[in-house]
């Protein structure tokens, strides 16, 4: 199993064994540039050469690792040593999940999707995201905290304005009565505009008719009724 490997050492000793003997060889020559990282093969003449990544190339050796387009004088870009023309360079990129532009510097990974770090924002308000809390809704659409629960949280039948968090905290608490929430501080009498809380107080809800009532106010409404029907009797 170790002869292959031994064989592979060999041969790259050799490579090098004669690319220095080529170099030392050629000092004398006047029109020697070098030997091509590429090929191998000594460089000579003027304008046959060219330099690129700290090493030496025949300009027909210094292309694209991709689509074998020469480089030489045009913009490239260099990956773990080998060189790219810039398209191919650009198609090697992650692309953003929300302009699909290529990124070029630093990535934001959220919900399994590379992003821009400035397109990574809310989709009501556009607020950039990077670095702060975030939900999505069922679709997958980002949302800021705030934007998310104006969106669906559920609404108090009272003041019929979103229950959600204070600023700065993550849960709320909420009231439901007759399927309907209500934020606590709306949880009220709507004849006495009394607070109600559980029934263990004694301010319990006392419902009539789909009314939210204090125990007092049901017993007048009941009372009402009764002398009314006794009175059309």
């Amino acid at each position: 199993m170790a002869a292959p490997v031994k064989h592979v050492k060999e041969a790259e000793v050799d490579a090098l064994t004669n690319l220095l003997v080529q170099s030392m060889d050629s000092r004398s020559d006047p029109d020697f540039f070098g030997v091509c990282a590429r090929c191998g093969k000594k460089i000579t003449g003027d304008g046959t050469g060219c330099s690129a990544m700290d090493q030496t190339f025949h300009i027909e050796c210094f292309i694209c690792t991709i689509c074998a387009k020469q480089l030489r004088g045009v913009p490239f870009y260099a990956v773990e040593g080998k060189p790219y023309c810039e398209d191919d360079y650009f198609n090697t990129l992650e692309k953003c999940s929300v302009c699909s532009k290529p990124i070029m510097d630093r990535i934001l990974r959220a919900t399994g999707k590379p992003y821009h770090p400035g397109c990574f924002t809310c989709v009501v308000c556009a607020k950039s995201l990077d670095g702060i809390p975030f939900t999505v809704d069922a679709t997958n659409q980002i949302h800021c905290i705030e934007d998310f629960h104006r969106k669906f949280a559920p609404r108090c039948a009272m003041c019929h304005q979103p229950i959600m968090p204070d600023p700065g905290q993550e849960e709320t608490v909420r009231i439901v009565a007759l399927d309907k929430s209500f934020h606590i501080d709306c949880y009220r009498c709507e004849d006495c505009g009394n607070q109600l809380s559980s029934e263990a107080d004694g301010r319990g809800c006392y419902p009539l008719d789909e009314h939210i009532l204090c125990r007092q106010c049901n017993a007048v409404r009941i009372n009402t009724l009764t002398s009314r029907m006794t009175t059309e009797l």
